[in-house]
């Protein structure tokens, strides 16, 4: 396999840009792989045979000047943003990030993330939202939809937030940014039609007196946002319990490329490293409110409360902590969004050690499905695919704790945000 594929590039990257970057530093990152020692043995495994598992990997290390403002330096394995792979819940991300764009620019007296919000149904294959037990108010909102997103991936309110937006004020907002790998044209773990996806729900924002402050009505995109490229993936799938010897089309499929991915964490983790137009518009309140959610682990939620039975501290902390239930420390904190379908598993973090002062991006997407054959739910996620995150992010780390940083980073902001006390805005 090439580990080259689009080295030494970055997705409209404005100050911080590795455009001119040396080839070197990819065949660095080919290096430390190839080199893992016996205690990586997924690692190993998947590294002696790469191509199966079309691997695909973006590092970042960070270094502070002595202002502590954050220099970033990429290193790729196999990144190729045309390769389509198929993005499951990671999707969810630049969907929050936009909800709280599009609320900052809603301007409405007495509307903000914790403001209830009621979606009706106006179509056939629609349904209505109008209470969430989860929450301590009893109602949806955004905040909450956020919350339950970025704590265990909730479908459902991902979904609602795709309603919000719209696949029109989706898409094109994306593009804007310089994020023109990806394509947003779908509910997530639903039965509709391509006309139905792009038809979306009448909404109402009700204040604390029950006064509607803000409605939406019914909408639709007569826009067509599909992948141009039809990719194809597998050499069969099963569709309604028969297998069809082709492989499945994902024309119509949402797409985010790994870049793109790691794009939208790094424009929420460092902002100021991007021109203003390629930014998401966020208010510092909004912008804390997803740092703290997409740090906290399930059990340490109230509201909503989930179970560490069901929801282990490393339920979606694939990097460095994938596969079966374990502890993770206090002093390391993750940003990270997951997802994991047709054989696809992806991470994409920002990985902080706030004891030893470590802070790094990794992002990474390994397919593990032996038998090429999608739908069938025989894929590797738990014996390759995790283990394999687990073990590339614990390799990473190690090397950012031994290597030497011209400053040590002041990581005060993020101390502030993870902490289990209120939530103060975040500057760097």
């Amino acid at each position: 396999m090439a580990a080259t594929a689009g080295c030494g590039h970055s997705t409209s990257l404005s100050t911080y840009s590795s455009a001119s970057a040396p080839d070197k530093q990819c065949e660095q990152l080919q290096e430390w792989l190839s080199a893992a020692g016996p205690e990586y043995p997924i690692l190993n495994a998947v590294m002696a045979d790469p191509e199966p598992h079309r691997l695909q990997i973006i590092y970042t290390r960070i270094d502070r000047d002595r202002h502590n403002n954050p220099e970033l330096r990429e290193y790729h394995y196999g990144l190729d943003n045309n390769r389509y792979f198929y993005p499951a819940s990671t999707v969810k991300l630049p969907i929050s990030l936009l909800a709280l764009e599009w609320l900052a620019e809603q301007d409405v007296e007495g509307l903000t993330s914790a403001t209830t919000m009621l979606t009706d149904a106006a179509a056939p294959a629609q349904t209505s939202a109008y209470r969430d037990p989860t929450a301590e108010s009893g109602t949806p909102s955004i905040g909450h939809y956020i919350k339950k997103i970025l704590l265990v991936s909730d479908n459902d309110a991902s979904n609602r937030l795709y309603e919000l937006l719209g696949q029109d004020y989706i898409n094109q907002k994306l593009a804007n940014k310089g994020l023109r790998h990806t394509l947003i044209n779908h509910r997530l773990s639903t039965a509709m039609t391509e006309e139905e996806n792009r038809q979306y729900n009448p909404i109402r924002f009700i204040d604390a007196a029950g006064e509607t402050i803000l409605s939406l009505p019914a909408r639709h995109s007569d826009t067509r946002y599909i992948n141009t490229s039809h990719p194809k993936l597998g050499k069969a799938y099963i569709a309604a319990g028969e297998r069809i010897p082709t492989p499945m089309d994902f024309t119509t499929k949402n797409r985010l490329s790994l870049g793109d991915l790691d794009g939208v964490m790094k424009r929420l983790i460092f902002p100021q490293l991007f021109a203003q137009s390629e930014r998401f518009a966020l208010r510092e309140e909004d912008r804390a409110l997803l740092l703290r959610y997409m740090s906290m682990l399930p059990p340490d939620s109230s509201e909503p409360a989930y179970s560490a039975k069901e929801y282990p501290h490393n339920y979606s902390k694939f990097l460095m902590f994938g596969g079966e239930p374990r502890q993770i420390p206090e002093h390391i904190k993750i940003f990270n969004k997951t997802g994991w379908a047709y054989g696809h598993v992806i991470d994409s973090a920002y990985i902080v050690d706030l004891k030893n002062r470590v802070e790094f991006f990794l992002s990474a997407v390994i397919y593990a499905n032996k038998n090429d054959t999608l739908n069938d739910d025989d894929y590797q996620i738990d014996e390759v695919a995790k283990p394999f995150l687990r073990e590339l992010g614990g390799l990473i780390y190690q090397q950012e704790l031994k290597r030497a940083r011209p400053n040590a980073p002041d990581l005060t902001a993020l101390e502030k945000v993870t902490a289990p006390a209120t939530v103060p805005a975040m500057q760097h």
